[in-house]
């Protein structure tokens, strides 16, 4: 930003109402977006290959005639090509992530239970084909192909694959080294199309996942009735819970990563205290006007602001009702304001628990439910790769009557009489 006089600090990152931040948090996808994100992807799923190649090359995911498919050779390829200092932090991060997801999925077992005549359970299952989608515009994410493939993988998803529009040599290395079989070089709702569809050797995924922009949202919303996907994500969030102990300058430093994402990103900052909210301010106008990204930033910042609460009670209370993607948790006792708090995509507890760790690896997932919705959904992990696949076995016929009587008499209370005779078949009192 360098040569521009920013603004003043209140009208950089003002004072807002709750109100005014949780209906903003709630708009949906705009009419226009589906239905351009409609057309591309219904045109890929009855065309197949012919329609990708040609919204690729329209959009410029590829120059025109170049390959369409990187295959698991070339990635390795890649990450053979990279310096040797940049494997290794791929491989780091991969190996925290990883760990993170294999503990996730040792949590949950399979499960036995003794019922009349035999017993009931459920198996866990994961599913057979995943898609991972990478953004690759502005600010290519290889971290995204770290969350997402190697959560895949540990949760025993045998095939998953990459989509990611112009891929960088560091995301093909990332692909390799979280295990992906291929990567489609495309992106936005054609890529979607495609991974729900299945075109060469990429297969038709059974889950689609990874963030991206509102053409890729619009289309995973799209494709959701054939394909499981992880969330219709919005734009990225972050809520600062803060006291009057906080550091005003680290609240503007984590503020302002979370801005730069791009002009739509949401920063808030939820405080008791007025003093602590101005010297905010002030932070986020100094430390942007030295901001290398500050363009992006400076129009984020109007999207979010302050949200002062007159007791700690409100204050918790308001980031509920915000329900973030993000939220840190700045005050005294930390961990007991934490948890108080229902509904956030992921918390980060204490000054030293930046936002960004969450971000770059520190293990658990980056792709978080945004725009409320974490007060219903929870963010990607090896659950969403999962499925627990229920079973019944009746061993001893006479031990399990009185459940098929309970199930003829419940069929016939609902006029269901090939149900009721059915359930008859195992009883003493077979219909003739």
């Amino acid at each position: 930003m360098s040569g521009t006089t920013p603004s003043a600090p209140a009208e950089l990152f003002r004072m807002v109402t709750l109100d005014a931040i949780t209906r903003r948090e709630r708009a949906g996808l705009d009419r226009a977006t589906l239905a351009a994100a409609s057309a591309i992807v219904d045109d890929v799923l009855a065309r197949g290959e012919p329609a990708l190649r040609a919204h690729a090359e329209r959009l410029g995911d590829i120059a025109p005639g170049a390959d369409l498919w990187v295959t698991r050779d070339a990635l390795h390829a890649a990450l053979a090509s990279i310096a040797p200092a940049e494997r290794a932090l791929l491989e780091r991060v991969t190996s925290r992530v990883r760990t993170f997801a294999l503990a996730q999925r040792a949590s949950i077992q399979d499960c036995t239970l003794a019922i009349a005549g035999g017993q009931a359970g459920h198996t866990l299952l994961p599913v057979d084909r995943v898609g991972c989608y990478a953004p690759g515009g502005r600010f290519p994410l290889p971290s995204s192909v770290i969350m997402t493939v190697a959560t895949a993988r540990a949760a025993g998803v045998r095939e998953v694959w990459v989509a990611s529009p112009r891929p960088t040599p560091i995301t093909l290395a990332a692909a390799a080294v979280a295990g992906a079989d291929g990567l489609l070089a495309a992106g936005g709702a054609q890529a979607i199309g495609a991974m729900a569809r299945g075109i060469g050797p990429l297969p038709a995924c059974d889950v689609v996942v990874g963030p991206g922009n509102r053409w890729v949202t619009a289309a995973k919303h799209l494709v959701s009735d054939r394909v499981g996907i992880d969330m219709t994500a919005g734009p990225s969030e972050l809520v600062v819970l803060a006291d009057d102990s906080a550091n005003p300058a680290t609240i503007a430093a984590d503020l302002l990563a979370q801005a730069e994402h791009d002009a739509d990103a949401v920063p808030i900052l939820v405080s008791t205290s007025e003093q602590l909210a101005g010297a905010v301010q002030r932070e986020v106008a100094r430390q942007l006007s030295v901001l290398p990204t500050a363009s992006s930033a400076q129009a984020a910042l109007t999207n979010g602001g302050v949200v002062l609460c007159a007791t700690p009670d409100d204050a918790i209370a308001a980031c509920d009702a915000i329900a973030p993607e993000h939220l840190q948790v700045m005050t005294r006792d930390a961990s007991a304001v934490a948890a108080r708090l229902r509904h956030a995509g992921g918390v980060f507890i204490g000054e030293r628990a930046a936002e960004v760790l969450g971000d770059y690896g520190a293990g658990p997932n980056h792709v978080l439910p945004t725009g409320g919705s974490a007060r219903f959904r929870a963010g990607l992990s090896v659950f969403t790769f999962l499925r627990a696949r229920t079973w019944i076995r009746i061993d001893d016929a006479n031990a399990a009557q009185g459940l098929a009587e309970d199930a003829a008499a419940l069929a016939r209370l609902e006029g269901l009489i090939g149900h009721e005779r059915a359930a008859l078949q195992r009883t003493s009192a077979r219909p003739g």
